[in-house]
């Protein structure tokens, strides 16, 4: 039988460090010469094994993104955008190219409404060894209101939510890394937690590589609407053309 749900160990689940919530706990990205199976370096960016691997039948891989506790994806020079979003595709698609696993999955949690539990920027990329997260994805997930565009890459709003309400798409070929890709994507993350219409604290980003293109979902973070949770249903706003304006207006214009 096809296995569709991810299982969680508990037993590994409880002793991972949360400092998001609780301040007094000590970020142990911070203790760089503390840390253990490291994969990949550059400068301050280290790819390394998940101390808490709480996904089972997977392999799980933790991304730091920086050495500065208190950075945050919109503020991150061009330079360092660019060298860590690079070294995240790399390496998530190697992981993919290996062909041990039935998928691979690459994102990122910030803020309390996250899912995460370290505010030390970082992202994961895991193997998932039986189950094909593409099988969920539809391509009209992706579809939306341009934002902006190149031949380099697109950015749209979408139109037919996942989940419903806001999320940003980004897109680019796979056959190389577009600069175009990363600032749109950090543009997003900036609108989100400095020019959105309700206060927002925390977004995820999702990667996802469907024929031969990668995007980037950028989603911000709320408590989620109990249509969605019950029944699956996604709400799409009535205010998408105000906002997709609205970007073009602060960004682009």
């Amino acid at each position: 039988m096809e296995n569709k749900h991810l299982h969680f160990n508990t037993s590994i689940g409880v002793k991972k460090p949360e400092n998001i919530r609780n301040k007094d706990q000590a970020c142990p990205f911070c203790f760089r010469e503390q840390l253990t199976d490291l994969i990949a370096v550059d400068g301050p960016i280290i790819l390394l094994k998940n101390k808490y691997p709480v996904l089972e039948n997977a392999y799980q891989t933790v991304l730091i993104e920086t050495d500065d506790c208190h950075a945050e994806l919109s503020t991150y020079t061009k330079a360092h955008l660019h060298k860590l979003i690079r070294f995240g595709i790399k390496h998530w698609l190697d992981m993919e190219e290996t062909g041990e696993y039935q998928s691979v999955i690459f994102f990122k949690n910030h803020g309390p409404l996250s899912g995460g539990t370290l505010a030390h920027p970082h992202m994961q990329i895991i193997g998932l060894h039986d189950i094909d997260y593409k099988e969920k994805v539809s391509q009209e997930m992706f579809e939306g209101m341009v934002i902006d565009e190149s031949t380099e890459a697109r950015f749209t709003l979408s139109t037919k939510p996942r989940v419903g309400f806001y999320e940003f798409n980004i897109e680019m070929g796979d056959s190389s890394y577009q600069e175009l890709f990363s600032e749109y994507l950090q543009t997003a993350v900036h609108y989100i937690l400095n020019h959105f219409p309700f206060k927002a604290t925390s977004y995820n980003v999702f990667f996802h590589h469907i024929d031969r293109k990668i995007y980037a979902k950028v989603v911000p973070r709320f408590v989620t609407t109990p249509l969605y949770i019950g029944y699956g249903l996604p709400q799409v706003p009535n205010n998408l053309e105000w906002m997709a304006s609205e970007v073009k207006r602060i960004y682009f214009s």
